[in-house]
């Protein structure tokens, strides 16, 4: 699969069909859209960040949970895991750890996006598995530039 970044914001394609995947996302140029699933169990914060991320061209899924994210995750398939660590149920590290022990989710990046910020916090954050570590909270401009490097996309947010 050859993801490119979107440069546009919303939209499905312009000439009203569905995009390869069903999801109706690309870009103006047909351009398919990297995923990116948001887990964050706070709105506000999944907020901002949707915002960023759409501004971006990326189509985003949400989780508040841990649980939820292991679903969204293995029945999505996303390009890319924003996760934060203090979510219910199943904390972000531990789901972490389950996403890169299952065949089917071991290969999708993880980058913390938490406010743990401590260098054992980022240690830590290694320890599971995580391919990248935001400190909350996170410049738009870092969060597009650590999504792009880690997805080999070309390109920066513009404000």
């Amino acid at each position: 699969m050859t993801l490119r970044r979107m440069d546009g914001v919303g939209g499905g394609d312009p000439a009203g069909g569905e995009s390869v995947d069903g999801s109706g996302a690309s870009n103006e140029a047909g351009q398919m859209a990297a995923r990116i699933l948001l887990v964050d169990d706070n709105e506000d914060s999944r907020t901002v960040y949707r915002l960023i991320l759409e501004h971006g061209g990326y189509e985003v899924l949400e989780a508040a949970t841990g649980p939820d994210a292991l679903t969204r995750a293995r029945e999505n398939q996303p390009d890319l895991i924003l996760m934060d660590i203090s979510i219910p149920v199943l904390d972000g590290w531990e789901a972490t750890r389950i996403l890169k022990a299952d065949e089917r989710t071991r290969r999708i990046p993880v980058i913390a996006l938490t406010a743990h910020a401590l260098e054992t916090d980022r240690a830590r954050a290694v320890e599971v598995g995580c391919d990248g570590y935001l400190a909350k909270p996170a410049a738009p401009t870092l969060v597009m530039a650590t999504i792009q490097s880690r997805l080999g996309l070309p390109g920066t947010i513009t404000t």
